[in-house]
């Protein structure tokens, strides 16, 4: 199959934020919330592909391996079907260094894009509180969705976005390989395994939270999925609205913008943007 060299990726890439920026409002805003959802759905299907597997320690590494694989659908969703999702749309920097893209536009997108996956991410939580699937396995689904938001809440500062910045590192490389990709299979594959890899590592993604910790926060109004957590009461207190923003979303959005622009967009433009100007 033929593919798209690097310094030819990081042509495309430029274009791809021009783009971005120039899409409508509406168009920005339908396409992040459809973002969210595709990211949400990704969420809670590998939590009830594994939930009993993290459920026990023998089998916890087997389960993130399994949760991965699932998960993959969602970038899988966005780069297809079509979305915007804010992690990715780090990669604008790339336009922003080829002054194609102002940085006011492109500050501009990650705000809209960023609200649109919140409000997308969080539907799918409040839709999954309100059917009942978390009773599942006598409410152990709901005990394991309220554990992993209670641990993402418990993060020091410094974890957070450090867990971040490698997640996004490997979300935008996976976006990266799939622009090298000119037909569906290579795309696909290209977000499969490096996906799988970075959720099989336990990192930290800024719109992935956006479903986990509302989903966990939601669940705990339901006393069998309490019980079922095995989350002490302080824990279960810190596990609100506001530590939600404060202890993971402000430093995992950080990390996951020096993971994407930094480490991916950047570094890719100060290596090849010679090779491209040849």
């Amino acid at each position: 199959m033929e593919a798209r060299s690097p310094a030819q990726i990081l042509e495309y890439t430029s274009d791809v934020g021009l783009a971005k920026v120039q899409r409508s409002l509406l168009g920005q805003v339908i396409l992040s919330f459809m973002a969210g959802v595709f990211i949400a759905f990704a969420s809670e299907g590998s939590n009830m592909a594994a939930f009993n597997l993290f459920a026990n320690p023998d089998t916890y590494g087997l389960g993130k391996v399994l949760a991965g694989a699932v998960f993959g659908t969602g970038l899988m969703l966005v780069v297809v079907a079509g979305g915007e999702l804010f992690t990715g749309n780090t990669l604008i920097l790339v336009g922003v260094l080829d002054r194609k893209v102002k940085i006011r536009q492109m500050l501009s997108n990650w705000l809209v894009v960023y609200i649109g996956n919140l409000i997308g991410s969080v539907f799918i939580a409040y839709m999954m509180n309100r059917s009942m699937l978390f009773n599942s396995s006598n409410g152990v689904l709901g005990g394991q969705t309220i554990k992993i938001a209670a641990y993402k809440t418990a993060l020091s500062f410094e974890s957070a976005f450090f867990l971040g910045i490698m997640c996004n590192w490997l979300v935008c490389l996976a976006v990266w390989v799939s622009y090298a990709a000119k037909d569906v299979t290579g795309k696909l594959l290209a977000c499969f395994f490096i996906i799988c890899l970075f959720i099989t590592s336990g990192f930290e993604h800024s719109v992935a939270n956006m479903y986990y910790i509302p989903a966990g926060i939601m669940a705990k109004s339901n006393p069998l999925w309490v019980e079922a957590s095995h989350v002490g009461a302080e824990q279960l207190a810190n596990l609100n609205w506001l530590n939600f923003i404060i202890k993971n979303e402000i430093p995992v959005t950080l990390g996951n913008i020096v993971g994407g622009s930094g480490m991916v967009g950047l570094l890719y433009w100060l290596s090849l943007k010679k090779k491209k100007a040849d």
